[in-house]
């Protein structure tokens, strides 16, 4: 199944907003939906986002003062993942050859998407030792957050298609459950043993043992390393630094940002409070509560084991 795809003149995309309970494919034909889909989170993940970007140029239409308009909203749909303005401007830089160098541009962005992720789940697997490993993860890393296979979860795949994979302990990931709604989803899909664990608990079982890794993706990579992810991360970095376990963060060479020196100049996306005081429309916290909601931390390079993208091992 691919997460999101160009059909018939148009994007369609699964809309992860109602996953587990259905699996719906939205057929989105303007940039104003796209970027609707995209801040409501019904497409999300960084390579997804990207492939989303390109697609989308594909969609703005209008005179050229129109159609810049349409591409900068797109390009500012979510601040901190690096490769939905990457996609956009790797699509757009193709406007002046006319639509079908627009159309080659983008389908080259979700091909390479699929490549990378596949290279991704090779590499990340040779360089983890041992059978039977137990993998701790954060967020959503597979195909949903991609085209196909994913990030951090496409390791995870890789290893359960060698019979190298024990388990994988996914954090619910609060607040929106991205960990307890879509991981689980595509473990379960995939057949690879699992359990779901609240986030609080990823540290203390780290501490206790029996974890042989921690995987993660990224949302934005800085020149030195430093690196952006589903807001818990750094806590499980924290965590594997103290029990010794490798802390690994896998996201495909787009996903660095060299103009970004490091992690204090990355723009962390607070997605406002109704995020944290309600969950699927049932409110938590009394009327009137506020709170502070970053989708995003940054964990310091210092605490990264090493960085697996489709093109090489970096060891920060």
């Amino acid at each position: 199944m691919r997460t999101i795809d160009w059909v018939d003149g148009a994007i369609e995309l699964v809309d992860q907003t109602l996953l587990p309970d259905k699996c719906v494919t939205l057929r989105i034909e303007t940039v104003g939906e796209l970027v609707d889909a995209i801040r409501r989170l019904a497409v999300r993940g960084a390579p997804a986002l990207g492939v989303a970007g390109a697609l989308g140029v594909l969609l703005a239409d209008g005179e050229p003062a129109q159609v810049a308009e349409q591409i900068a909203a797109l390009r500012a749909a979510r601040p901190t993942a690096v490769n939905l303005a990457w996609g956009v401007d790797q699509a757009a830089a193709q406007l002046p050859r006319g639509r079908e160098a627009v159309l080659a541009a983008a389908l080259r962005v979700r091909d390479d998407d699929l490549a990378a992720c596949r290279a991704m789940g090779e590499r990340g697997a040779d360089l983890l030792e041992g059978d039977r490993l137990r993998i701790m993860t954060v967020c959503n890393t597979g195909g949903l957050a991609a085209v196909e296979r994913g990030t951090a979860l496409g390791v995870v795949q890789t290893l359960h298609e060698r019979g190298r994979l024990a388990e994988v302990l996914a954090l619910e990931t609060r607040p929106l459950l991205q960990g307890a709604r879509l991981t689980t989803w595509e473990l379960a899909r995939m057949g690879a043993p699992h359990r779901l664990i609240a986030d609080s608990a990823g540290p203390y079982l780290l501490a206790k043992g029996g974890v042989d890794a921690v995987l993660i993706g990224a949302d934005r990579i800085a020149a030195n390393g430093d690196t952006a992810n589903k807001i818990g991360s750094y806590a499980l970095a924290l965590g594997a630094e103290r029990a010794g376990v490798p802390f690994i963060v896998v996201a495909p060479e787009t996903t660095i940002d060299p103009g970004t020196p490091s992690g204090d100049q990355i723009d962390i996306e607070d997605r406002g409070a109704d995020e944290i005081v309600t969950i699927r429309g049932v409110r938590l916290a009394p009327e009137g509560t506020q709170a502070l909601n970053p989708a995003f931390d940054v964990t310091p390079h210092d605490l990264i084991t090493a960085i697996v993208t489709d093109k090489r091992v970096i060891r920060p």
